[in-house]
């Protein structure tokens, strides 16, 4: 790439009689969006030292040893002058390498080597490497959502987020390489062309999955089972012996949940942006999320924290799955910590100077052995436990926690003619299809008549409160005998009554009948295993 030579590109250093002062607009993350900094950088007549103040990290403050080695290394010279920069607004902590190259291009300004009215056009953002090559940063999507925002002629951010960044209509994406080319462009001696994708091709391109239903051998009544969670935004319950395949069926229930929403696309992307979890280059996340955390993590890991709060997994697994294993291994207090999010769809994070609130609407899949050897009903290992251990070990599952499981399934071992039968099973993408018709069902009946969603934006039937059942899962008289010799012979709870009911109204939309019926609700009733008071007798 050729930069036309001029006399503002030279390298030389200005002394200044006169104090002189840059502004650069940059952002930052807080929560899941952006918010504007200013890069102000001053240069004064004094002994050389640089002073950082707007409450910066310790990566910021660091950027000074990397904008100095990126200014002599890219032919500039670093100012031997008193430096301050200021990051405002100062009441807000400042943290991540992010500000590099606008400190960079604040100090090329102040010395006259970039108009200062240029910059008032552009977001700038990017880390330095040593040599003056721009490296990628988190956030660029919020970060372009915010430029766009502003009303802003462009964005100059590094060549790796670009794509990532033009995802967002409306505003011009600028990528560069190195500080070179971010001097060269501003002072309209290189021409870079806005970055351009097809977001349309990106977001409508086929799903390509590494699972898939076909795969799975037997264990019909769990697909079943998994294909009404998909259906309803069911949370799941998966009780069985080791090796059964709970995991492995946990991972093929992305394959069949219904297709995203550009706006569901874009929110994935934006949380996994900011996480650092994109791969190079990636515009967008297409396929649902899949987070499955190790049982040692911490409160923190799981819901998000830290000085200035980042989103934790049952954030980056917004709408997708969230699966943990081993259920009865996590520990009971950070357990308890998802009782806001499974029933608000969000997750809420104080600290003493902030207070944040993260996306988190996320299907639930739990899987657990039925006691603590883990061979209860096993067909030829038996069990080891007493009645006492074993009523011991599933209640170390809290009862506040199993009230916002819907679905408790019961997976078998399989025999030996299913594990050397034929896979002929069906398909994610045939399971999918029903799924999104029933999906479908439910956001017409839920949609306000007057445009936009109703009911306080119900999406599936998951989300139904009680006032909402009373409406939507109306049931005759055989179905009301139904459930309540269900409850006087099976010992179910008052609890599993709206989870019944709200499981059979899903059943039927799956079926396409407008109406419950007493099969719709005979099937709910299966799926409340834990429930039933004599589960472990």
């Amino acid at each position: 790439m050729e930069i036309k030579q001029d006399q503002s590109f030279s390298a030389s250093c200005f002394w200044l009689n006169d104090p002189m002062i840059s502004k650069i607009l940059s952002g930052a993350i807080l929560g899941i969006d952006a918010y504007p900094v200013q890069v102000e950088v001053d240069l004064a007549r004094g002994l050389p030292n640089l002073t950082t103040v707007g409450l910066p990290d310790t990566a910021v403050k660091e950027s000074k040893e990397r904008v100095k080695s990126a200014l002599n290394n890219s032919g500039f010279t670093f100012p031997s002058q008193k430096i301050t920069i200021n990051l405002a607004p100062a009441d807000i902590r400042k943290e991540g390498t992010v500000y590099d190259l606008p400190i960079a291009i604040g100090l090329l300004s102040a010395q006259g080597m970039i108009p200062a009215k240029v910059l008032d056009q552009y977001l700038i953002a990017g880390e330095l490497s040593l040599d003056g090559a721009v490296r990628p940063i988190k956030g660029a999507l919020a970060m372009a959502m915010l430029a766009r925002q502003l009303g802003l002629c462009g964005f100059i951010l590094p060549t790796d987020n670009a794509n990532e960044a033009a995802v967002v209509e409306g505003i011009n994406i600028f990528p560069v390489r190195s500080l070179l080319e971010a001097n060269a462009f501003l002072n309209g001696l290189l021409e870079i062309a806005p970055r351009q994708i097809d977001r349309e091709k990106i977001f409508l391109s086929d799903r390509v999955e590494e699972v898939d239903f076909r795969d799975v051998k037997g264990q019909q009544h769990v697909k079943r089972a998994l294909e009404i969670a998909a259906a309803g935004g069911h949370n799941v319950l998966l009780i069985g012996p080791p090796g059964v395949g709970k995991t492995m069926l946990s991972k093929r229930l992305t394959t069949i949940l219904p297709d995203m929403t550009r706006q569901e696309a874009i929110e994935a992307t934006k949380i996994h942006s900011i996480a650092g979890l994109l791969r190079r280059e990636q515009a967008l996340i297409t396929s649902r999320p899949f987070r499955a955390p190790h049982h040692t993590i911490t409160n923190a890991g799981l819901i998000g924290g830290g000085n200035i709060p980042r989103p934790g997994e049952v954030s980056l697994a917004h709408h997708g799955v969230l699966f943990l294993d081993e259920l009865t291994e996590f520990d009971r207090r950070t357990l308890e910590v998802m009782r806001q999010p499974l029933e608000d769809g969000s997750v809420t994070i104080c600290r003493s100077s902030i207070s944040l609130t993260f996306p988190a609407r996320f299907l639930l899949v739990a899987a657990m052995n039925p006691c603590k050897c883990g061979f209860l009903g096993h067909p030829t290992r038996q069990c080891r436990c007493t009645f006492r251990e074993i009523r011991k070990y599933l209640s170390s599952v809290s009862g506040p926690l199993l009230d916002r499981i819907d679905l408790h399934i019961e997976v078998p071992a399989l025999e030996y003619q299913d594990l050397i039968g034929q896979t002929d099973g069906e398909s994610s993408q045939q399971i999918r299809q029903r799924v999104n018709r029933a999906r479908k069902v439910q956001e017409e009946r839920y949609r306000n008549p007057n445009g936009g969603m109703g009911e306080q934006s119900i999406f599936c039937n998951a989300q139904l409160n009680s006032k909402q059942i009373k409406k939507y899962c109306t049931l005759d008289a055989d179905c009301s005998k139904l459930i309540e010799a269900a409850i006087n012979n099976f010992g179910l709870s008052a609890r599993a009554y709206d989870r019944i009911l709200k499981v059979a109204r899903t059943i039927a939309d799956l079926a396409g009948e407008e109406r419950i019926s007493p099969s719709h609700v005979s099937e709910a009733i299966q799926y409340r295993s834990l429930d039933r008071g004599d589960y472990w007798r």
